[in-house]
């Protein structure tokens, strides 16, 4: 991907954030300095994606105490408070509390420093998880194309490509690597209700890419299934329980009981940073509920009746024996997924 579409740049002193709610039709990078201006691009969505809020949240963190004045005690317990707040931006990505915990932990080690010494090393971990998400995403990708075969129908939801991470993405990096080895993919991306990830961004940066990619409407997933047109699914993921269960946009989980009935083999694309070990299922993660407005109203018009009640879960969970496979930078994990996780994560 190149510069012009980088989903952040980070200038020293500030982030430029491509605004992605303007994605397809407008590229726009916003200036974003403070840890207020980066708790609202989050919450607000002007980025999205697991990873990518898991980096600019170091960036964010590292921002947070650019300018302060004080000493290294102090510089820490405003840099916990500042985790505090931003860790509120959206809770179901675990990526987010993970980055903090880190930056946080950076700090707690170099305590005896003097807090200029903190700063640069805050910012030194800060670009590391931003290099680590490259290599991640890459690796993810190679592993998935283990598991696939030139010319295959491939099926996404939402957008975990390289708008949600830094580059490649999770669930389109072996898309990505496919398209550079003449793999010639023939991919399926639904429109993602009620927020059009999928169309808007997905489709926008895949065929951008110069791949062969169909959009359609969530709603006609199985019947695209049904003509044997879809020889996988691949989803991202917000978060992964213990378990196995995993928690990723609205209509994943419609999407996994769809891929069993068809007998299509479902892959979820996992970071570990994404695998929350101390989420016992899917029924311990928080599920973010959005504003009504985005299903009652469209391009500012009203389209559904005033008062109509309105529920907006921006997340469902997929359970275990719906997944295939999990698929980290580390390794492909199968069921049982209580065992083969917590063994993946200890290695």
């Amino acid at each position: 991907m190149s510069e012009q579409l980088l989903p952040i740049i980070f200038k020293d002193d500030h982030l430029q954030i491509l605004d992605q709610r303007q994605l397809p039709n407008k590229i726009v990078y916003n200036k974003r300095k403070t840890i207020e201006e980066v708790f609202h691009a989050i919450k607000d969505m002007e980025l999205r994606g697991a990873p990518l809020i898991g980096i600019t949240a170091a960036y964010g963190m590292y921002l947070s105490v650019l300018e302060f004045k004080g000493d290294s005690k102090a510089l820490l317990n405003q840099l916990k408070d500042n985790g505090d707040y931003l860790v509120k931006a959206r809770p179901t990505a675990v990526n987010l509390a993970w980055a903090i915990k880190r930056m946080i932990a950076t700090a707690k080690r170099n305590h005896e420093k003097e807090p200029e010494e903190i700063k640069k090393e805050l910012l030194s971990e800060a670009v590391l998880i931003n290099k680590e998400d490259v290599e991640i995403c890459k690796s993810i990708g190679e592993k998935l194309l283990t598991l696939l075969k030139k010319g295959n129908g491939l099926l996404t939801h939402c957008n975990a490509g390289a708008l949600a991470t830094y580059q490649y993405g999770t669930a389109t990096a072996p898309m990505y690597l496919g398209h550079e080895r003449g793999w010639k993919f023939k991919i399926f991306t639904d429109e993602t209700r009620p927020y059009n990830q999928g169309a808007r961004l997905t489709a926008f940066e895949l065929s951008e890419a110069g791949m062969d990619v169909t959009l359609i409407c969530d709603n006609m997933a199985g019947v695209v299934m049904s003509q044997g047109k879809v020889d996988a699914v691949i989803v991202g993921c917000d978060r992964v329980a213990s378990n196995g269960d995993t928690a990723n946009k609205i209509g994943t989980m419609t999407l996994s009981v769809l891929a069993k009935e068809f007998g299509i083999p479902f892959y979820i694309a996992a970071p570990t940073p994404t695998i929350d070990m101390e989420t016992p299922s899917g029924k311990e993660i928080p599920i973010e509920e959005r504003p009504h407005e985005e299903i009652t109203t469209f391009k500012g018009e009203r389209v559904a009746p005033e008062n109509i009640s309105v529920y907006n879960p921006a997340f469902d969970v997929s359970q275990a024996e719906n997944i295939t496979a999990i698929v980290t930078e580390k390794g492909i994990v199968y069921p049982p997924y209580k065992e083969n996780l917590a063994k993946l994560m200890k290695g």
